[in-house]
Order: structure tokens, then sequence, then C-alpha cells
């Protein structure tokens, strides 16, 4: 019986590596062996960092509402403890949206939550 060839999907197999590391500095979009470590390791990096995105976002919305609560004078934790008081649910997101784009609204909550 002759000897069986895996060439074609061998070949297909590096393409796909290849393709998915170009772009990537010198050897590591040519070579097949770097290409590959590198696609492994980059595949890492945007799972950890797909998480990581929502905790920066959150950040982010928390700088945005504690900047706009203190121009009215509170701070973000007594903002959001006294919203919770008084029973206001808007989520992070949406009060940092309020406070960048509708900043008369913005105040009216803070009035409220005072």
């Amino acid at each position: 019986m002759p000897r069986s060839h895996s060439s074609v999907p061998t070949k297909h197999r590096r393409n796909k590596i290849l393709k998915a590391a170009k772009g990537y500095y010198g050897g590591k979009s040519r070579l097949f062996k770097s290409a590959k470590e590198q696609v492994e390791k980059g595949l890492q990096y945007s799972y950890r960092d797909r998480k990581k995105r929502k905790s920066e976002f959150r950040k982010l919305w928390i700088v945005r509402i504690n900047a706009a609560a203190r121009q009215f004078g509170m701070s973000y934790s007594a903002l959001i403890n006294g919203m919770e008081k008084k029973n206001i649910l808007i989520n992070r997101k949406m009060l940092s949206d309020i406070a960048v784009n509708d900043i008369k609204t913005f105040e009216k909550i803070v009035s409220t939550v005072k």
C-alpha cells in the first residue's frame, strides 16, 4: 500500500496561521514556528482583554461621574450612596452618559440626592 502524504492539509493549516500573523514584526509574520507562538499568545491576550475591557469602561464611567458630581459640590461615593437611599436606579454607564451629554439632567439628579 502506498504511503499517504498530508501535504495539502498541512499547507492549509500553516497558511491559516501565517494569515493570522499578518502585520506582525519580522519573523513572527513569516516563520511558521514563531508565527504560531505569536498567534497563540495574541489569542490569549484578546481573551484576557475582552474581560478587562469591561472593568476599564466601568473605571472610566466612575471617573466621569465623579468629575461631574464635584462640579455640584458632591463626591462620587456620596452621590451613589444618596441615589441608593432615594431609590434612584440608574446604572453607572447611563449616569456617565447623562453627566457628559446632558448636564442639566445630571444637576437635577444631584439636587434630588442632596
